[in-house]
């Protein structure tokens, strides 16, 4: 990364902080306090969340520093630790990138790829392998983007929207429509930027919504594909999901690893009719270990589906009726603590949907207009 790119970054980020004042002046927003929690207040406490009924299976051991288990349909959060912890997402923060361009292009659009397109590629990133000169489908880069983490797609995918710095703005406008309040958007890859940050509330979120689009749902549950390569040929990519063919009735979504985010994986899968989304964040060191913990909460999830009473939500888009509602004022963190009886108790939640993440929202919105507003003048900048 240039010097040159370093500083331009930073100024984006400062100016989106700078004006969060002003932005909580503007939405009527305020600060939200450990009792005002996207999706309920048991989400914000530490510890394991889980509220287990009689016949229960008990939970499986975990290492990672975040996870969340959630009923797709219902969006019932079923048990959780530390669900709204910010931490880097690597590339599972491309299903954000996803819900935000996706929607954009025909699948038959062509893009005959400049050398402009990739500029600002970070050193290190996963490639599928696109090259300046060579024309692809929109449908290709897709797959580029799901089967091989290409941050080489999605820069392309990024110019045909615009620019890196606009569709940065565009997804950070569509975390808070989607209420992931504590996700931080950088850059569109999901790379090791400092400050790029989700949760494994958010990128649940992000998989939900992702999932209900057709051909978001073709993308991440396709195992191999053929890519353009020189000369006319073309070359087989496999997708990089180990649980996708391994796991019964798997069915996606994202994984994501960085030096700095370790592993991350956001999964789905189905039986009996029913849909589970498990989201792992950072667990033990080893490639393997973030499959080997989703798999085990998708078990316990499908076995204490019905014998256990959910702690919290996955809450609906704004633009799609989702509403906020704070805390009553008898709530406080003291009494939420003593409610959750060190994380697993049986009291009811009010579930409160104002998100822990309320001064994160408000630099979201702020860092939408600054980067809108802001032309770059190179893409190398990011």
């Amino acid at each position: 990364m240039t010097s040159n790119a370093s500083h331009s970054r930073r100024a984006v980020l400062g100016l989106a902080a700078a004006a969060v004042p002003a932005a909580l002046l503007v939405s009527g927003a305020t600060p939200a306090s450990a009792a005002t929690v996207i999706g309920g207040e048991r989400l914000g406490l530490d510890g394991i969340q889980v509220r287990r009924r009689a016949g229960a299976p008990a939970l499986p051991r975990a290492a990672a520093q975040s996870w969340l288990v959630a009923d797709y349909d219902s969006g019932e959060v079923l048990a959780a630790y530390r669900p709204h912890r910010p931490l880097p997402p690597a590339s599972t923060l491309k299903m954000l990138f996803a819900d935000t361009v996706l929607p954009k292009f025909d699948k038959a659009q062509k893009r005959k790829v400049t050398a402009a397109d990739l500029a600002g590629i970070p050193a290190g990133s996963s490639l599928v392998g696109v090259e300046a000169g060579t024309t692809y489908t929109v449908d290709q880069l897709w797959h580029g983007v799901f089967l091989r983490s290409g941050n080489d797609a999605v820069h392309v995918l990024s110019s045909m929207n615009g620019g890196v710095a606009g569709t940065v703005g565009e997804m950070a406008a569509k975390a808070v429509d989607l209420q992931a309040l504590d996700t931080h958007v950088v850059s569109p890859d999901g790379y090791d930027h400092p400050g790029q940050l989700s949760s494994a509330y958010d990128l649940s979120l992000f998989a939900r919504h992702g999932l209900r689009n057709t051909d978001f749902r073709g993308y991440c549950a396709t195992r191999v594909a053929e890519f353009p390569g020189r000369g006319g040929k073309k070359f087989q990519i496999q997708n990089t999901d180990r649980l996708l063919g391994t796991y019964a009735g798997m069915i996606g979504v994202k994984n994501g690893y960085t030096t700095h985010a370790g592993n991350t994986f956001t999964g789905a899968a189905t039986r009996g009719g029913r849909t589970l989304l498990v989201t792992v964040m950072h667990p033990a060191v080893g490639y393997d270990a973030v499959y080997k913990e989703t798999s085990a909460l998708l078990d316990w999830g499908f076995r204490a589906v019905d014998k256990v009473t959910p702690v919290g939500m996955l809450v609906d888009p704004l633009s799609e009726g989702g509403g906020l509602r704070t805390a009553s004022p008898a709530a406080g963190p003291r009494a939420a603590r003593a409610a959750a009886s060190g994380g697993s108790g049986t009291g009811d939640s009010s579930w409160p949907l104002l998100g822990a993440g309320g001064g994160v929202a408000a630099l979201l919105a702020v860092g939408t207009v600054a980067l809108r507003n802001r032309r770059p003048r190179r893409r190398r900048k990011h």
